[in-house]
């Protein structure tokens, strides 16, 4: 290894093929090659906007020596004559692991996670390794390197990918013969990250893409702080991701919305990534567009599905089939939006599907231009080698392919890879296209001969009159053979013709050897060229017809967002949650998104008006505990995870959303789960279908975080439980140690301005300071007692406990304490802590004088949370008006937004619900449900689309139908199960 590197600092310290050499020869006497290599009469590709026409080109010691439309060629030179043919700059892939073994994976001979790092002198997370090195483990492949010289690749960025932060990589030049020191153009080309943890570490933490989210903002947090000789301890890791912050970062991600959370990092901590996407783009062009980053697009696009069987295909989702119909025109779409883009091999399981999916791009749209710059001129400036790579130009590295012609044609043959002026044979270049139909006179005997298949690999059909003769034809180096077996097929005998061809011509002559030995002539003269083959080529590339992208793409995705309308709901009986109550036959003026007049007999002239007579007008539901629209619900890698926050993983996707609209609700609070006494940052969302992640995010709302107690995180529910705490008693001091830690980091932090920021004591100090409120999940009252005596302790108040399905046996206390709650209508049984519930809960709390609210922690109850509070009225008799402020109003106080939401008058945002009929009635459908003066739901709209999805379906299953006729292979369909996900839910990322 000390070899290996040796070798690339010397070379990288010449930076020249030509530098003089020092290594001592003892191998004897030795002539160094000086010529040139002078192509020409070439169609040459500069660049993707520059074309010389019959131009000239020389090599010497790998690099380009001069090129143009004409050059003076030196006496020393080898001259390559190119008619006919086309040159290109030779590709590059800079996100490539070639050359490097997959890291071994640790073992776990317990059975149990490891928690602490095990790597002394390093960073405290195993999965942080900005030290590692590719230049350490990499070694040529010769035969990975062969089948990208067939795609067209003449260098790639390789690099270990293994961590988090994975380190520096490489650029290696797919030199077929030499060495390493050779090979290696840069030693450090760029540093890699990516969301996924190191399989050569067991420990647990992060377990979750929002514990990778936060884990890496610490990180560079700490880097920056280190960087300042505050730290005691010497880490290797952080110096070596300080000395990386030069490079490029190239951040692997696995689907589009990580691709917009790596940016959203990146902004956090104001680093600039280049993104490896997914092929998805298209779906969010604005979002991308707006992280400025260039994306590595991986050109893999998903295959139809089998849906021969109507009954399976029914379990094909529109949103895949979608994406199948859509996937093809990411690239036009990217380029059109101007966001720049690269291309890469990674991700394809077979590589010779790469340049057939390039091809299908170009027949969708994409500009050949902008597919050439992809793969040569906007890799080569990312990683800082514009003036040496992806482009022919004096000076410049001497990569470049030889092609038949247009390389973006299906026909057209590459023939050579030249990579630092080597060169890589991938087919004769110098074959010449025999096809065609031959009159062939052999001795006395005139035979048909048809030439057909590929100039490189003809195939003969030989008929001597009406009878079929069987035959054999090669074509090698110029020479071709035919063998003609006896005309009489019960004899073997045969005929031997060769012939050497140079060039084309319409007629061949060469030797022939007859069944009997004697040798003579043999003359074939073209009678017909070969067959045109255009009509077979527009059947070959089939182009369906595209499906408009929707936000989200998917089922009820909306053709264009949703806009605020200003609207005068007629007639209707209003439910105020105010002291008005509910008004009859009453007007209600949407304006500008706000809640801008109530009253009889409104006029607001050309204002749409909504007849709502017979109909009643609500404030939108409000869940104060939910976990829809989320891509992970719980960190469970640390008994406090206060660093992590739920708008990380805002999932706009999530189909729940459109149903909880036409189920009313217009907010939800975004809860961690319950793996841990401390969890994670809540989000309180406004349910905008369709809209990106950050707009659904409730901007004036306050900041919330989410506990625990009980059962899940004591981890009674698992069968392996070795993290603390694992007792109530572990419980109740997991908070007392971590609130007496956050007041000292206070102090320390008052005392020292270079403090280490630590994103997890910055929240508990918000908590222990006012500025961030604590919801609990809660079942026992032991521990309701308890928690409510620590925030005393530390002189802070809990603002909601959530379950508290015991909560009727300590209201009195809450009510002291100051704390709301936040229930289950009549949940019960469902594990041992729950065994004292009763429905009566809501309604004796609501007595106690509570502010009391009912939640979902479902995504089924959420969309009938109408119908959860109507049980109130039930069980205990509780008054239907305050009955449903526990889902609106009672639910807004708990999350300090009522002065928004949660209510029907002036001022509040236009968050309202028209229902069909009396709101707590099981038989009442939610009509239109408005956020903001937008109607994200419409109960005639939601009719329409219904047809239209089938409409849509049915188009795209005949498309996938005549595609597998067609000959493309396809995947079977396998059904997949919505997970429902709740506080123990549990991801190991």
């Amino acid at each position: 290894m000390k070899f290996k590197i040796l070798i690339l600092t010397l070379f990288l310290a010449h930076s020249s093929l030509q530098a003089q050499e020092y290594f001592p020869d003892n191998k004897g006497v030795k002539a160094k090659n000086n010529n040139y290599m002078v192509f020409e009469n070439a169609k040459i590709h500069v660049d993707p906007n520059t074309i010389i026409e019959n131009g000239m080109f020389a090599v010497r010691n790998g690099k380009i020596t001069a090129i143009g439309k004409s050059i003076v060629v030196p006496e020393n030179s080898i001259r390559i004559d190119l008619k006919g043919k086309e040159v290109y700059p030779s590709f590059i892939d800079i996100y490539s692991e070639f050359g490097i073994k997959e890291p071994t994976r640790a073992g776990n001979e317990n059975g149990e996670p490891q928690y602490e790092a095990n790597r002394e002198g390093y960073y405290w997370n195993d999965h942080i390794r900005p030290e590692n090195k590719a230049i350490e483990h990499f070694s040529f492949n010769k035969e990975e390197a062969e089948k990208l010289h067939k795609n067209g690749f003449g260098v790639v960025n390789t690099h270990v990918a293994d961590g988090i932060i994975r380190g520096s990589g490489i650029l290696v030049a797919l030199k077929p013969e030499g060495t390493e020191g050779e090979r290696i153009i840069s030693d450090r080309s760029a540093q890699y990250l990516s969301f996924e943890k190191s399989n050569q570490s067991r420990q647990l933490y992060p377990t979750s893409i929002m514990g990778a989210m936060a884990l890496l903002r610490q990180t560079y947090l700490d880097a920056s702080w280190y960087a300042q000789g505050k730290s005691k301890n010497k880490d290797l890791a952080l110096e070596a991701l300080n000395r990386n912050k030069d490079l490029v970062q190239i951040f692997k991600t696995d689907d589009l919305l990580d691709e917009l959370r790596a940016d959203k990092v990146g902004d956090d901590s104001g680093v600039q990534y280049v993104i490896f996407g997914s092929g998805n783009e298209f779906e969010k062009l604005d979002e991308i567009k707006n992280t400025n980053a260039t994306i590595i697009v991986p050109l893999n696009f998903p295959e139809a599905y089998d849906l021969e069987d109507p009954f399976m295909a029914n379990y094909v989702s529109l949103q895949d089939m979608k994406r199948w119909n859509q996937a093809p025109t990411n690239l036009k779409m990217l380029a059109q939006k101007g966001i720049p883009f690269v291309l890469t091999t990674h991700n394809l399981k077979d590589e010779k599907k790469f340049k057939p999916n390039l091809l299908k791009a170009v027949e969708y749209g994409l500009d050949k231009k902008a597919a050439l710059a992809a793969l040569t001129t906007t890799p080569a400036k990312i990683i800082g080698q514009e003036n040496k790579l992806g482009v022919l130009k004096e000076g410049a590295w001497a990569n470049f392919l030889i092609t038949s012609g247009d390389f973006f044609d299906k026909e057209t043959v590459l023939y050579e890879n030249w990579v630092l002026g080597e060169r890589a044979m991938l087919e004769n270049m110098n074959v010449v296209d025999l096809r065609g139909t031959y009159s062939l006179k052999v001795d006395e005997n005139q035979y048909e001969l048809k030439i057909s298949g590929k100039p490189n690999d003809p195939k003969a059909e030989v008929k001597l009159g009406d009878k079929k003769i069987k035959s054999k034809l090669s074509y090698d180096d110029t020479w071709i053979n035919l063998l003609l077996s006896s005309p009489d097929s019960t004899k073997t005998e045969f005929t031997r013709l060769q012939a050497k061809v140079t060039s084309k011509s319409d007629e061949i002559s060469g030797k022939a050897i007859l069944n009997n030995g004697s040798e003579t002539t043999f003359t074939a003269v073209k009678t017909k060229p070969a067959a045109d083959d255009s009509d077979k080529k527009e059947k070959e590339i089939k182009v369906f017809e595209v499906l408009p992208v929707t936000f989200p793409n998917m089922a009820y995705g909306n053709t264009s967002l949703p806009k605020q309308e200003n609207i005068l709901f007629k007639n209707a009986t209003v439910w105020t949650n105010t002291e008005q109550g509910i008004l009859e036959n009453t007007d209600v003026l949407i304006s500008n998104g706000k809640i801008s007049a109530i009253g009889k007999d409104l006029n607001a002239g050309n204002t749409r008006v909504i007849d709502a007579t017979g109909k009643h007008l609500t404030a939108g539901i409000i869940d104060e505990h939910s976990h829809l629209a989320a891509s992970a619900i719980n960190e469970s890698g640390h008994n406090s995870t206060a660093e992590v926050t739920m708008e990380d993983v805002i999932d706009p996707n999530d189909i729940n959303i459109y149903r909880n609209l036409a189920g009313g609700v217009t907010t939800i609070q975004l809860l961690h789960g319950s793996a841990n006494p401390i969890g994670g940052r809540s989000a309180i969302l406004k349910l905008k279908w369709g809209a990106p992640a950050q707009d659904m995010i409730f901007k004036e709302a306050p900041k919330f975080i989410k506990f625990a107690l009980g059962e899940n995180v004591k981890q009674s529910n698992r069968s392996s439980a070795n993290r603390f705490p694992q007792t109530r008693m572990g419980v109740e001091q997991v908070f007392i140690d971590y609130f007496g830690r956050a007041k000292q980091y206070e102090q320390e932090k008052k005392n020292d301005k270079n403090f280490r920021k630590d994103l997890e004591m910055e929240t508990l100090v918000e908590i222990l300071n006012g500025e961030r409120y604590v919801s609990s999940h809660s079942y026992v009252q032991s521990e309701i007692n308890m928690l409510m005596k620590v925030a005393e302790a530390f002189d802070f108040r809990i603002n909601t406990f959530t379950h508290i399905l015991e909560g009727y046996k300590v209201a009195d206390k809450m009510k002291e304490h100051g704390v709301g709650a936040s229930t289950f209508s009549d949940w019960w049984a469902y594990k041992y802590e729950v065994k004292d519930a009763i429905p009566y809960n809501a309604a004796i709390m609501y007595d106690a004088g509570l502010t009391v609210a009912i939640n979902s922690d479902d995504s089924e109850m959420s969309r009938r949370l109408n119908q959860e509070a109507a049980k109130t009225v039930k069980y205990g008799g509780v008054p239907e008006e305050e009955a449903w402020k526990f889902v609106t109003l009672n639910p807004a106080k708990l999350m300090h937004i009522e002065q928004y939401v949660g209510s029907v008058q002036t001022g509040r945002d236009a968050d309202v619900v028209l229902w069909s009929g009396h709101p707590l009635s099981i038989y009442t459908k939610a009509e239109k449900t408005l956020i903001e003066g937008a109607v994200y739901f419409d109960l005639e709209k939601d009719k329409a689309m219904r047809e239209e999805i089938e409409l849509q379906k049915n188009l795209l299953t005949g498309q996938m139908l005549s595609a597998k006729n067609g000959g493309e292979k396809t995947r079977p369909v396998s059904p997949k199960e919505e997970q429902h996900i709740h506080c123990n839910t549990l991801e190991i990322h």
